[in-house]
């Protein structure tokens, strides 16, 4: 018996599923580095008078609304199906950024942002869980970790645009690309099940039975769930790992421009770095994920977490260009990369009735994480006049990653299919 997916009728089909996911998350990562790309512009805008503090804050106000995004998406994504909240979060991020450009104050700006940071919040549970649910159980990393890479890509997609337009052009006009995930909405009604089929996790052979239909041991209470001895350490762990994580991926996406310009490169060399950033993180997430699919998913999270922390070292320092770039590519890696990884174990690690409730619950309180971020960083380059200050302040929180995805215990639990694919299957659990 082969490890393919199940046929078409009973559920989502991987590629397609990869494909729509790929493409909602590049529109999400275009929003989420938008506000680092239009970092220094918003520095020089003469009449918001906006400082570094500042900046720092509109940064932690995205995050803010993501714990209420992520949290309130996996619940409804586990309790609704994912195809409403995610339509739902489509729309409101699309009129969220249509606000921002509109926006004719830094306060107003400000609110748009937090209301952003919600969209953005939803979206990476839902899509995460939607994807894990249709992928090969062979090639789960894989195609999971293919679809996170749209962060990245959006990234990149955000730097040269910046490129392009900025420092001359209106940043304004960059906020107005985020209404493109209107056009997204028929497409996520027609592909994504209204229902919750997990075919990475069962027998083919087996009919798929719909979470609207409650398992014997189901609970209404799926955070009590999480709690259980079962799952509450890898629970625990899996929220610090995210904090740490977060603190990376939104004070690097606040900040690596406006750092690059401090260490005396210009905006346009700034955003170079910036997309050589997100290159990384692409490149990197998928090589990662095809050694994760190997049996080695909590080793390959733990060293993208300490290349996070040598890739920033190597930033602080002179350096040749090329070298400066492969550098702000491998700390890419080891920001967004590294994020996708802890995503992709919280999902393999739960069945699809918590899957949308881990993931929520995991960026939700994780997203802690990318409030303090941003903000951490402006008061350490406030507090600390060197230009190494804002590099080194990465090492601690990818140290700390490290060493708790290095507490998760593990067994080898292979599923039934990929048992069958001869794929073992890697899961924390608490004893």
């Amino acid at each position: 018996m082969t490890s393919t997916p199940a046929k078409s009728g009973t559920g989502p089909r991987p590629g397609p599923a990869v494909a729509l996911g790929l493409v909602i998350l590049c529109i999400e990562g275009y929003d989420l580095f938008i506000l680092g790309a239009v970092g220094p512009s918003l520095l020089a805008h003469p009449d918001w008078d906006v400082t570094k503090s500042t900046l720092g804050l509109l940064g932690s106000l995205t995050a803010l609304g993501m714990p209420l995004g992520s949290i309130a998406a996996g619940w409804a994504g586990d309790l609704y199906g994912r195809r409403l909240p995610m339509v739902v979060s489509l729309v409101w991020l699309s009129l969220s950024m249509l606000l921002s450009a509109v926006a004719g104050d830094l306060t107003l700006f400000a609110a748009t942002r937090f209301l952003t940071g919600m969209g953005i919040g939803a979206l990476i549970p839902l899509v995460t869980a939607y994807v894990s649910e249709a992928a090969t159980p062979a090639r789960h990393a894989l195609q999971v970790g293919t679809a996170t890479t749209g962060l990245a890509i959006g990234g990149i997609i955000t730097g040269v645009i910046g490129r392009t337009l900025l420092p001359e052009g209106d940043f304004r006009t960059l906020f107005l690309f985020g209404v493109i995930p209107l056009v997204l909405v028929p497409v996520v009604w027609r592909l994504v099940p209204a229902v919750v089929r997990d075919h990475a996790a069962r027998n083919p052979s087996e009919p798929s039975r719909p979470l609207a239909e409650p398992e014997p041991d189901a609970s209404a209470n799926r955070l009590g769930q999480l709690l259980t001895p079962q799952y509450r350490r890898a629970t625990l762990l899996f929220w610090a790992a995210t904090f740490a994580g977060l603190v990376i991926v939104y004070g690097a996406s606040t900040w690596l421009p406006t750092l690059m310009v401090d260490s005396g490169y210009d905006l346009s060399s700034s955003l170079e770095f910036s997309i050589a950033f997100n290159a990384g993180a692409v490149i990197g997430t998928i090589g990662a994920a095809l050694i994760a699919d190997r049996g080695l998913l909590k080793v390959a999270t733990m060293v993208s977490f300490l290349l996070a922390a040598a890739a920033m070292i190597t930033l602080s320092t002179p350096q040749p260009r090329p070298l400066l770039l492969v550098a702000s590519a491998v700390a890419g890696f080891g920001a967004l990369g590294t994020q996708a990884l802890v995503n992709i174990y919280v999902a393999h690690a739960h069945p699809a009735r918590l899957r949308g409730t881990a993931l929520g619950f995991s960026l939700g309180v994780g997203r802690i994480g990318a409030i303090v971020g941003p903000s951490y960083l402006a008061a350490v380059t406030v507090l600390i006049s060197s230009s190494k200050a804002g590099f080194y302040a990465f090492v601690v929180p990818a140290f700390l990653g490290a060493a708790l995805i290095g507490s998760l215990r593990t067994v080898r639990r292979p599923s039934t299919t990929a048992a069958q694919a001869g794929t073992p299957s890697e899961a924390p659990l608490a004893p």
